[in-house]
């Protein structure tokens, strides 16, 4: 069920949520929809839609009442008391989701903590009302001391799962600081969830590494292939966790730096659903969730992907929209070579040529960065080699150092 405050379409984002529930196995079979400017802050609903909603309740037998937002402890208490029934909000669907496709040891933590988070404030608000469970003036109740030593408990719990992450991203900064004395380019796959990114970084790589799977979120973790180009130049291409609309800021705080890993990148493939009726809205959504973690700067390839599902017209419609934009279907291998080609293209926009010396006897050690920068050109002169190189200057510079070379201005 939901409000429709005609901030979006309230259709699309039921379908959606509908997807959602299905992947943790609830089958919706009923839809509730009241339009106003507000949500109500005692019953999310207004009073006589949910005297509504308990009838239909009743009268279906339903065991969920799912609502498409975040709501209050207060909130849920209401209508779980008014229905008889157990009523979940957006939130904890996807949190759901998230826990049933966490391997890792780092996507587990993130998890947990994202269900803590949520779960606190709630804790909070529940407070005020078990208060009144005996007690005098001035005094807590049994039922808020109760409650106060959860909080503590909860409380500690975080603390202690951010303590891990930070340890995790100590570890992984190390890593990029590793990997960045190859300096090779980075590209990150990304887009809403279900999009075919995984499917895209497989085909890339010509690997079988990413899971693939028709549900939302069944990739949490970056996964980094190196993938040669058609010029034999090496990149590193990453898949990375999914976007949605209404992605709770529990789960954007928990996967802040999975998410910011994005951050590092050259370059980013926004993988669109084209089959999707709305994926001009969940361009939108992926593009908010982009300027949140700061990575809206950074170049972008949209790829709309699946063009087997859809028709012609459909296909030239989208080309008119997104001039620039590629098109392909992965699952057929359709629009890979032109996807090599145009990430190639975007991050030779990236580099410089450089023109440096390098000693005859340390010509051969230069030759084994060739899958990195391109040497344009070679002479003997002075009894040392000039090279014309080209590539990211970062990158030159680190290799000419190396062979104990000079950089030319």
């Amino acid at each position: 069920m939901a409000v429709d405050s005609g901030d979006f379409d309230i259709d699309e984002s039921l379908e959606e949520l509908e997807l959602l529930s299905r992947n943790i196995g609830l089958y919706p079979i009923e839809r509730l929809v009241q339009r106003r400017t507000f949500v109500d802050s005692k019953w999310y609903l207004g009073r006589g839609k949910v005297k509504k909603l308990a009838k239909v309740v009743e009268a279906f037998n339903i065991g969920y009442v799912i609502v498409d937002d975040e709501i209050t402890a207060l909130q849920r208490k209401n209508l779980e008391n008014a229905t008889s029934t157990k009523v979940l909000d957006r939130t904890q669907v996807i949190l759901e989701i998230f826990a049933k496709h966490a391997e890792s040891e780092e996507g587990k933590i993130q998890v947990e903590l994202a269900k803590l988070q949520y779960e606190l404030p709630r804790i909070v608000g529940l407070g005020r009302e078990m208060s009144r469970l005996g007690g005098g003036i001035g005094t807590r109740g049994p039922g808020e001391q109760i409650l106060q030593r959860k909080r503590s408990v909860i409380r500690k719990r975080i603390s202690l799962l951010k303590k891990k992450l930070e340890e995790i991203e100590r570890r992984r900064k190390l890593q990029r600081k590793k990997r960045s004395k190859g300096a090779l380019y980075k590209v990150s796959i990304v887009g809403y969830t279900n999009s075919g990114k995984s499917s895209l970084l497989n085909a890339l790589s010509r690997g079988k590494d990413a899971k693939v799977a028709d549900e939302p979120f069944a990739t949490l973790q970056p996964i980094t292939r190196r993938v040669k180009l058609p010029s034999g130049k090496v990149v590193l291409i990453s898949d990375t966790v999914g976007f949605i609309r209404k992605l709770p800021h529990t789960i954007v705080e928990a996967f802040r730096a999975t998410l910011e890993e994005i951050k590092n990148s050259d370059l980013l493939i926004h993988v669109v659903d084209i089959s999707d009726l709305f994926y001009e809205t969940k361009i939108e959504e992926s593009l908010k969730v982009l300027k949140e973690i700061g990575a809206d700067d950074i170049p972008r390839v949209i790829l709309f992907n699946k063009i087997d599902l859809v028709s012609k017209e459909m296909i030239e419609l989208s080309m008119e929209r997104f001039p620039k934009a590629l098109f392909s279907s992965v699952k057929n291998g359709v629009g890979i070579a032109e996807i090599l080609e145009r990430i190639e293209s975007e991050l030779s926009k990236l580099e410089e040529t450089v023109r440096c010396l390098v000693p005859i006897d340390n010509i051969g050690k230069i030759y084994s960065y060739l899958d990195r920068i391109s040497l344009e050109n070679q002479r003997l002169m002075d009894g040392r080699f000039e090279l014309v190189l080209r590539g990211r200057r970062d990158l030159i510079s680190e290799a000419i150092g190396r062979v104990e070379g000079e950089v030319l201005k």
